[in-house]
């Protein structure tokens, strides 16, 4: 049963990955060519296609009893029609699935920042490169110390894309770890400073921060629990996954970073707030993973 059901949600997946990619191809390269006035009814109607895939994963999720989904949100609301950083804790490619399906309709869609490389993965390379996702190419160390002027580049390219989600409402996804947390990757860390947590890299959330911080109504704070077990994507596809709790808490961006005119400058001063952030979201880890989920 485990395996049908596993069988049965990829290729739903795969439809409505074909079936939203078709008409958002067709209106993205209409976009490149046509005048500039219709190129915001074009993006509009393009965020609507990826809202109508997301609707579909959530009624694959019902449908399949794939899982469970717990959420807490803020009081007040959300915004559909505003600009939010939203930051999250990260264990499994699950992460995106249940984040996409969980914010669906209260906030904009999802955008994050995703390696060059993947520009290449079938059909949803070239449409997150439509939606106006930023792609990093993220230099080694070694190839920028031999040309420093590589990281200006970079960077520049990273600002230019992030000042484009000024046009339209967005939300920008940043997992500030970086990668997912295993108990292998936390005890590697040089000085680990939370039990559940890795220590959070601010480079991406600063860039978005320099290029948005006038527009930003809110950093949204999501704390992502899996009471029975973190799942891989596919036993969370297969149903393995009974459960998933979702925290989202709404904060205002302080002062002092809104104020930064630098990714340096918005870096140093996010690094003490977010540092309080991940320290309150590990408390309630500890907390939830001992039984207490969604209770307090």
């Amino acid at each position: 049963m485990k395996l049908l059901r596993g069988i049965a949600a990829m290729l739903w997946i795969a439809v409505d990955t074909i079936l939203g990619c078709i008409p958002l191809y067709v209106l993205g390269l209409l976009r490149v060519v046509c005048p500039a006035p219709l190129r915001a009814a074009l993006t509009r109607a393009m965020h609507g296609i990826v809202q109508c895939w997301v609707a579909g994963n959530r009624l694959m999720f019902r449908v399949l009893g794939v899982t469970t989904v717990n959420v807490r949100l803020p009081e007040g609301g959300l915004r559909a029609d505003g600009w939010y950083l939203v930051v999250a804790n990260h264990q499994s490619w699950a992460d995106i699935l249940i984040l996409q399906n969980t914010l669906r309709g209260h906030i904009p869609i999802l955008k994050f920042f995703t390696k060059r490389q993947l520009i290449w993965v079938p059909l949803i390379g070239v449409a997150m490169w439509f939606l106006g996702f930023p792609y990093v190419r993220r230099l080694p160390r070694e190839q920028i110390e031999t040309d420093p002027s590589l990281a200006a580049l970079d960077r520049e390219a990273t600002l230019d894309a992030c000042r484009g989600f000024r046009d339209h409402p967005t939300s920008v996804l940043a997992f500030l770890e970086g990668t997912r947390f295993t108990p292998a990757k936390h005890a590697a860390q040089a000085a680990p400073r939370y039990g559940h947590l890795l220590n959070p890299k601010l480079g991406g959330a600063s860039y978005v921060i320099t290029a948005l911080s006038d527009r930003m109504d809110a950093v949204l704070d999501v704390t992502l629990i899996y009471p029975d077990g973190v799942p891989t994507f596919w036993a969370l596809l297969q149903g393995e996954c009974p459960r998933v709790d979702v925290i989202v808490e709404r904060h205002s961006l302080p002062d002092a970073v809104r104020a930064a005119d630098t990714p340096e400058a918005a870096r140093e001063a996010l690094r003490p707030w977010v540092d309080e952030l991940w320290r309150a979201k590990d408390r309630r880890l500890e907390a939830e993973y001992d039984g207490e989920a969604l209770a307090n």
